[in-house]
């Protein structure tokens, strides 16, 4: 069962979350009204705690499939395979780099090799020796060495900065492989914020990645943890970004939600009363992120990341019906924000889960009244 293991990479890295790790203070330490113990999930059909799924956001089956195959045979193929089939410009190629990034790292830290073990992750480099050319591989092997960066040194010493070193040119690399393909830019985000790039740095790269993929969502969840690191920018300068953003929304971009990710990001420096949830800051981000779910195509690999936050956000506001209708459509898989801050992600979303079991029925709900 590595690939449990191997996912759990994916989710914690995924749009290069680990900023957020230092906002975890202040998440739970609030109780809605509403005791959890009074209502039971598992009436309105929910999956069991032990049963979620916390490998990933939303389903992606030929993902599972590949890395499967790829950890099982240690072949490359079946990965270069998949992304050389997955379109450009979409949220779903970044998701499967940094997948595959995140198991060959996973794999190399779990068997860092010697002298009669191979060292774990082979099958990248590999995939690198045999295929120099094929932009896929160059692109997780940036993006490998950019989460190798961040889990195995400390950012500022000597170690930190050569690795990133390193994977800014591999980012250059891919980048010559794949003018058009925004992902080694995208992977480039991360290095700015390693190697402390100039706003004149940034904006360029930021460019380079508007050319491209002007509203991919990944993209600018990695540009915002860019400016909102304290060297960067404050709260203020962070929300501006993210309301710019989701001002130029095309119709049906989730981009519109980025302003609620933008005060998940920032919580611990807000006053957390017990109002604060109900504050129009929270309410405007929150309405927001409400129409973008709305307006989105049903199969947008980012929705679930969105309804995530949301029920993180509404069941804090007390809003029970409202989050009962997200968790319909995320419940089994917990594998995104900010569940994943946890060290047990399914207790985590559990939790929430059973208060807005719990607030929603205390306010007349019950499973005959809750729409599917």
């Amino acid at each position: 069962m590595e690939i449990l293991w191997v996912l759990m990479a994916l989710v914690m890295l995924s749009f290069v979350l680990l900023p957020f790790l230092r906002r975890r203070r202040g998440m739970i330490e609030q109780v809605p009204a509403g005791h959890p113990d009074a209502a039971d999930p598992a009436n309105y059909g929910f999956v069991r705690e032990e049963e979620l799924d916390i490998r990933m956001p939303g389903p992606d089956q030929d993902l599972l499939d590949v890395l499967d195959v790829v950890q099982r045979t240690q072949d490359y193929r079946a990965a270069q395979q998949l992304l050389a089939g997955t379109e450009t410009e979409g949220e779903v190629r970044w998701q499967r780099v940094q997948a595959f990034a995140g198991a060959a790292a996973l794999e190399l830290q779990q068997r860092p090799g010697g002298v009669s073990d191979t060292p774990g992750g082979q099958w990248l480099r590999v995939w690198r020796t045999e295929a120099p050319k094929d932009a896929g591989g160059a692109a997780v092997h940036a993006e490998f060495l950019v989460q190798q960066a961040w889990r195995t040194s400390t950012p500022g010493t000597d170690d930190f900065r050569i690795i990133m070193e390193e994977a800014k040119d591999a980012c250059g690399q891919a980048a010559l492989l794949a003018p058009g393909d925004p992902i080694p830019y995208i992977v480039e985000l991360s290095v700015a914020r390693g190697l402390n790039y100039s706003q004149a740095e940034f904006e360029q790269l930021w460019l380079k990645i508007l050319d491209r993929a002007p509203a991919h969502m990944g993209a600018h969840l990695a540009a915002l943890h860019y400016w909102c690191e304290k060297w960067h920018g404050s709260r203020e300068t962070a929300m501006t970004f993210a309301e710019a953003a989701a001002a130029r929304a095309p119709q049906g971009s989730l981009l519109a939600a980025m302003p609620l990710f933008a005060v998940f990001e920032h919580l611990p420096e807000v006053n957390l009363v017990s109002g604060f949830y109900q504050s129009e800051v929270v309410k405007k981000a929150i309405h927001g992120a409400l129409f973008a779910v709305h307006a989105a195509r049903s199969d947008d690999p980012m929705l679930a990341h969105v309804r995530h936050l949301l029920v993180f956000f509404l069941v804090r506001a007390e809003r029970w019906s409202e989050a009962m209708n997200q968790l319909i459509h995320v419940d089994g898989h917990v594998g995104a924000l900010p569940w994943t801050l946890s060290p047990d992600p399914a207790a985590e979303f559990a939790v929430y889960r059973a208060l807005a079991v719990a607030g929603y029925e205390a306010n007349g709900g019950s499973p005959a009244t809750l729409p599917h």
